[in-house]
């Protein structure tokens, strides 16, 4: 029975597959992806998220044991200090496979390996802008503009005076009351001739040579 004997042999030795795997798992966290086969690709992975998961945890055991797998120094200080920002957010899942297709010489069918990147803040959900929301949000500009070149309340008169022409029976009403007024000038300006002309006085002034001769031979 296989108890504890997972993964794949390949047809190769425990030293030579060791070997291999170590080999293309410090190529992918040196360079992020990398092409292989099928089923290369997939024990890969399972490697690859292994490492992460000891760079996440951070502490000195898990980068000695990170140290005993990846063959280059400089690749393992690097996931470490890159791991928690670029892998603090994902719970598992560190790597994906894409197939690409089979190998010309033998039909080996070919899948690439590469690390996720880092998620991005989620972005807000912006509506689409519809021809009445954007021909309203287009004439607003010009409502302020109107609203600072308005005259002040000083030139509110000149703006009043400048008022549109009556209609043509607004006009005839306004003779018509305007008439009677009219009058009434004429007769203020009249009444003064009227009461000079009925004075005494002015009578007497104006009176004939006959009637001056008719009061002298009175007073005799």
């Amino acid at each position: 029975m296989r108890h504890r004997k997972t993964g794949l042999k390949l047809s190769r030795t425990s030293s030579h597959r060791n070997a291999m795997f170590r080999n293309m798992v410090t190529s992918l966290l040196k360079h992020d992806r990398i092409r292989t086969t099928g089923p290369k690709a997939k024990e890969v992975r399972r490697w690859a998220d292994h490492l992460i998961t000891l760079a996440k945890r951070g502490d000195l055991h898990a980068r000695r044991q990170a140290l005993s797998i990846v063959m280059e120094k400089d690749v393992v200080h690097k996931l470490f200090d890159q791991a928690a920002e670029r892998f603090g957010n994902i719970a598992g899942g560190y790597t994906r496979v894409v197939k690409l297709g089979t190998r010309p010489g033998d039909s080996a069918p070919i899948s690439m390996v590469e690390l996720v990147a880092a998620p991005d803040a989620p972005k807000k959900k912006t509506k689409k802008k519809t021809a009445k929301t954007a021909g309203t949000k287009a004439k607003a500009p010009k409502a302020v503009k109107k609203k600072a070149d308005a005259p002040d309340a000083g030139d509110a008169a000149p703006a009043k005076a400048k008022a549109k022409p009556a209609s043509k029976k607004k006009a005839a009403v306004a003779e018509k009351k305007e008439a009677p007024a009219a009058k009434d000038a004429a007769d203020q300006k009249a009444a003064p001739e009227k009461e000079a002309a009925a004075d005494p006085k002015d009578a007497s002034d104006s009176s004939g040579p006959a009637e001056s001769a008719e009061k002298s031979a009175e007073d005799k």
